[in-house]
């Protein structure tokens, strides 16, 4: 449904991305995710027209409809919201308000139809955001950071029934996040985009269980780094890491970080430092440890 080749993306003087290949198909759900500042919403909206590219091509198989990071409802009520969009889009008049009522019972707000925009929570905006975004029923849909400035709850809830309502096997869809979490929900594909290009691309699990190299690894939560025997490094997640006493790995541990259910652990060894979950209260800084780590990936 949208194809871009040798995409150059640049805002001002500076230049973002370069050398970009792209291509929706219907019926996927891609995600881009990458650190802030890395390029992700000006990519979005090169794609969508809405920024020309520096260089390269886009070319739209149908009609690209792109919901940015900011809801902007107009002063009306949710569901005039969503009409006055489809009005715009050039939808007949007879279909409005049967598609306004469908997009907004994906998103689980029919209750809120009748509610002025100016009195929803952040998270009603959002999936009053979203459903406006849907009701186009576009050939493809970009979306700019549909969770971004929600509380955890709240993001939860959203991105359950996102993940549901954001498939469909008519339509090619791409969502821009910054958060793993929200991509390993979402994604059929993950893009990365890393020092101004596409450092990986595939599926979730094989993207994060084989990262291309280091700073993709380091990206995607591997957090430790071994110095093997052979010269290789390799990198770790915390959960490939686990407090043992018949571990073969001892070290100290050197930080710890209290998280809701458990307690990150730094530890220091003779070749290296990694990070490991376990349960409060945890060792503490300074006690020796050992350590069974199985899995990672050599560079």
């Amino acid at each position: 449904m949208l194809e871009a080749r040798g995409l150059a993306v640049a805002r001002g003087k500076r230049s973002l991305l370069a050398n970009v290949d792209l291509t929706l198909h219907r019926g996927e759900l891609v995600v881009v995710i990458g650190p802030n500042g890395v390029g992700k919403s000006s990519l979005l909206a090169v794609l969508g027209g809405l920024l020309e590219p520096a260089a390269g091509t886009v070319h739209r198989h149908g009609r690209v409809a792109a919901a940015l990071q900011s809801p902007a409802l107009a002063r009306r009520t949710v569901n005039a919201n969503l009409q006055l969009a489809m009005s715009w889009w050039g939808v007949p008049r007879a279909q409005r308000a049967e598609r306004a009522r469908e997009a907004m019972a994906l998103l689980r707000i029919e209750h809120l139809g009748d509610r002025l925009a100016d009195t929803l929570s952040g998270g009603e905006a959002r999936r009053a955001h979203l459903a406006r975004a849907l009701a186009l029923q576009s050939d493809a849909l970009l979306l700019d950071e549909p969770f971004a400035g929600l509380d955890p709850p709240t993001k939860a809830d959203l991105l359950n029934d996102a993940s549901a309502a954001l498939r469909s096997g008519e339509r090619a869809t791409l969502v821009v996040v910054h958060d793993r979490g929200e991509a390993w929900a979402l994604a059929d594909r993950l893009i990365v985009l890393l020092d101004g290009g596409v450092a990986a691309e595939g599926d979730p699990q094989e993207v994060l269980e084989r990262p291309a190299n280091h700073d993709v690894a380091r990206f995607l939560g591997f957090t430790g780094t071994l110095r093997e025997d052979d010269g290789s490094s390799r990198d770790v997640r915390p959960a490939h890491v686990s407090l043992d006493p018949g571990g073969p790995y001892t070290g100290t541990v050197t930080r710890r970080v209290h998280e809701e259910d458990a307690v990150l652990c730094e530890v220091t060894l003779a070749d290296g430092v990694v990070q490991t979950r376990t349960d409060y209260p945890g060792p503490a800084v300074g006690q020796r440890v050992r350590l069974r780590i199985d899995g990672g990936v050599r560079f």
